[in-house]
């Protein structure tokens, strides 16, 4: 292996990917660095510009101009920072997430009519080169996961098995809870599987290194213009990578830009670490009773948030 591999390397992919070719449909009218930003801000809802700066290893006045760009064309708001006031937090705006998901879908196409060139028999052998490559040249933090390795995606084909499947597992091993939670669950799931709207509901599966790690779904409450948050889960292995706090952002936005105005919950008083990701978000207790379900003696708990309050 020498340097002029590798080189030859980055001209073959980047030729494959079209990076170098801006006009084309895929970035237009953005370059490939304002479209990474632009993703950036779509799976980190609380970015600050100096987080922006340092995970892209981005010139500070380069970056500056992007973001003023965005924010005169209406994608961007920015306010100080809740962690530190000296700091900008930058936030996307309904028109700023309209523009990351086009964006998502055409690299989603894209991506997607290069991988269908592959014989489905290659498809593993590729997927291992893949996390060979990214192991290797990962430097001090070889072989570890960080967080922007983890995707949020649309479910696809067997998906909603695996969120009823992985929620009985996680929570008897964890809880203890028997299989009535199980049941709660594929209710839930099989509802939303047979009878949703697409515009106002949806699930998110979180994903690492092409596995399924985590899951949320948004659906509508009976209470008008209401919807619920449910079913959070971060596989344990991925705990520590912002996972949950991802999720429940992408609720939230979703939520928030198809214009709900109130966002609700129901959870069990021993998940704290769920709980204090809600209370990040805003999140604020509204009713507590003790029950008895899933074989357990517990304290369920009901959260709301208001969507029409300023967001932070």
């Amino acid at each position: 292996m020498t340097v002029q591999d590798i080189r030859a390397f980055n001209r073959f992919y980047t030729n494959v990917i079209g990076a170098l070719d801006y006009s084309r449909h895929l970035y237009a009218p953005f370059t490939l660095t304002e479209s990474r930003v632009l993703y950036e801000l779509a799976h980190s809802p609380r970015t600050d510009a100096a987080d922006l700066r340092a995970e892209l290893s981005l010139d500070a006045g380069y970056l500056s101009r992007i973001l003023n760009r965005f924010e005169q064309d209406g994608l961007i708001e920015r306010a100080p920072s809740q962690r530190d006031p000296r700091r900008r937090q930058v936030t996307l705006t309904v028109r700023g997430r309209e523009t990351a998901d086009l964006l998502a879908e055409r690299a989603d196409e894209s991506v997607g009519a290069l991988l269908a060139t592959v014989p489905d028999a290659d498809r593993p052998r590729l997927a291992e080169a893949l996390r060979t490559v990214r192991t290797l040249l990962s430097g001090s933090d070889r072989g570890r996961p960080r967080p922007e390795d983890v995707v949020l995606r649309e479910p696809g084909p067997g998906d909603l098995g695996w969120i009823v499947q992985r929620n009985a597992a996680l929570y008897a091993a964890e809880y203890d809870f028997n299989a009535d939670y199980e049941g709660l669950v594929a209710r839930i799931v099989a509802d939303f599987a047979e009878d949703h709207d697409p515009h106002l509901e949806r699930v998110w599966i979180a994903e690492l290194d092409g596995r399924a790690v985590g899951c949320v779904m948004c659906v509508r409450d009976d209470a008008p213009g209401t919807a619920r948050l449910r079913l959070l889960l971060v596989e344990p292995d991925a705990r520590g990578l912002r996972i949950g706090d991802r999720l429940v952002g992408a609720v939230v936005e979703f939520a928030r830009g198809v214009g709900y105005r109130d966002l609700v919950l129901w959870t069990n008083d021993i998940l704290g670490a769920a709980r204090r990701i809600y209370q990040r978000h805003g999140f604020v207790l509204s009713a507590e009773k003790p029950h008895r379900s899933f074989g357990k003696d517990l304290v369920g708990q009901d959260w709301r948030l208001d969507l029409h309050q300023r967001q932070r």
